[in-house]
C-alpha cells in the first residue's frame, strides 16, 4: 500500500485521509529521509485522528535541494504529434533543470520580464530510492529498488527562450518552474509495476488541457534509467521527470508552414513563429491558476493536487 509523505517547515509528515501524522526523525534532506524507512512506517501505523488536519497546511517540495533534477524530452507518444514527431522515431533525449527551480506544490510561478511565451507541462516524477551507478541496467522487477517514490511536477518552460536559442536548460530552470508535490509517494513492488494506469491531468482556469495515462510514454521508468546510466550517475533524493502528455500550449507548425520556414535565415523563422503564437491563448498569463493531479483510483493513488498561479511582471508603459 503506498504511503503519502508530505514536508512542511518544521518536518516531516504521512497523510492518511486529510490528516498529517508526524513522522520522528532527524531527517532534513529526502535522501535521509529515505534511509530512515522505520521512522515513516511507525508514522504511518498511527492512528489517522491523532494527526493534524492537512487542509491549511503550507506543504513544501518533498524533493529537497540541491539535488539531481533530469528530464525526459518527448516522450508521450501524444505529445510527440503535437511536436511534429513520429513516435516511433523520436530518439531518447534528456535534459538537466537546475535544482533552484523546485518549489511546492501551491508557490507561485514567477514568470521572468523578458519571457512571453509560458508553457506547462504536468509530468510523473520519478525520486530515485538507491545509487545507480553508470553503466547499470534496470528491468521492470529492478524499478521498486531503484525508484523510492513518486511525485508529481509541473515543468514549467519558456518557449521563447528554448526554441530560439535552444536553450532547455535555461529555459526551464528559472526559480519555480518545477513545482513538486505535494506528496512523495512511496510505492510498494505491486504498484511500481503498474504505472502505466496512473493518470495526469493538468487544466488552466478550470479548463482540462492535458489528460492521459502513462500508458501512453514512449520510453517506460526501468530503460529510461538504463538510457540515462550510460553517462549518469543517480543518487537517493535525485528527481527524474519522465515527459509529459500532449496539450501544451506549443504545438508544430502546420507541414506547409514548416516547410516554408525551412527556407528562411533562422532569425526571422523565429520572428514569424513567434508572431503566430502570439494569437495562441494557451499560452499562461498573469493570475492564471494552474490545477493538476497524477492518480490511479483503481490502486488508491493519489499524488495530491497542485494549485499554483502565475505571476507575470508589470511592464511600464513607455
Amino acid at each position: 500500500m503506498s504511503t503519502n509523505v508530505a514536508r512542511t517547515a518544521d518536518g516531516w509528515w504521512v497523510e492518511h485521509e486529510g490528516r498529517l501524522t508526524r513522522i520522528h526523525t532527524d531527517a532534513r534532506t529526502t535522501r535521509e529521509l529515505l534511509a530512515d524507512r522505520p521512522a515513516v512506517e511507525k508514522a504511518r501505523a498511527a492512528p489517522a485522528p491523532e494527526g493534524q488536519p492537512l487542509s491549511g497546511t503550507r506543504l513544501l517540495s518533498p524533493v529537497t535541494v540541491p539535488a539531481r533534477v533530469v528530464a525526459q524530452m518527448v516522450n508521450y507518444r501524444s505529445h510527440a504529434h503535437d511536436s511534429g514527431f513520429d513516435p516511433d522515431r523520436v530518439p531518447p533525449t534528456f535534459f538537466r533543470k537546475a535544482s533552484g527551480s523546485v518549489c511546492g506544490p501551491a508557490d507561485d510561478i514567477r514568470c521572468p520580464e523578458h519571457v512571453e511565451f509560458l508553457d506547462y507541462e504536468v509530468e510523473l516524477g520519478l525520486v530515485i530510492g538507491r545509487r545507480i551507478e553508470v553503466g547499470s541496467v534496470l528491468s521492470d522487477d529492478d524499478l521498486s529498488d531503484a525508484v523510492a517514490g513518486i511525485v508529481l511536477t509541473n515543468d514549467v518552460s519558456a518557449r521563447d527562450v528554448q526554441l530560439t536559442r535552444t536553450q532547455f536548460y535555461e529555459s526551464k530552470s528559472y526559480p519555480t518552474f518545477t513545482p513538486v508535490g505535494p506528496f512523495l509517494t512511496l510505492l510498494d513492488p505491486t504498484e511500481t509495476a503498474s504505472l502505466e494506469r496512473l493518470r495526469l491531468t493538468l487544466s488552466v482556469n478550470g479548463e482540462i488541457r492535458q489528460n492521459s495515462t502513462v500508458a501512453d510514454m514512449i520510453v517506460k521508468p526501468a530503460r529510461a534509467l538504463t538510457l540515462l546510466a550510460r553517462f549518469q550517475t543517480l543518487d537517493p533524493g535525485d528527481l527524474v521527470l519522465t515527459g509529459t502528455p500532449g496539450g501544451t500550449a506549443l504545438k508544430a507548425p502546420r507541414p506547409v508552414v514548416e516547410k516554408i520556414g525551412a527556407l528562411l535565415p533562422p532569425a526571422v523563422k523565429w520572428k514569424a513563429f513567434f508572431k503566430r503564437q502570439a494569437g495562441n491563448p494557451l499560452y499562461l498569463k498573469d493570475g492564471d491558476v494552474i490545477a493538476a493531479t497524477i492518480t490511479d483510483p483503481v490502486a488508491g493513488i493519489d499524488l495530491g493536487r497542485q494549485h499554483t498561479i502565475v505571476r507575470k511582471p508589470v511592464r511600464a508603459a513607455l
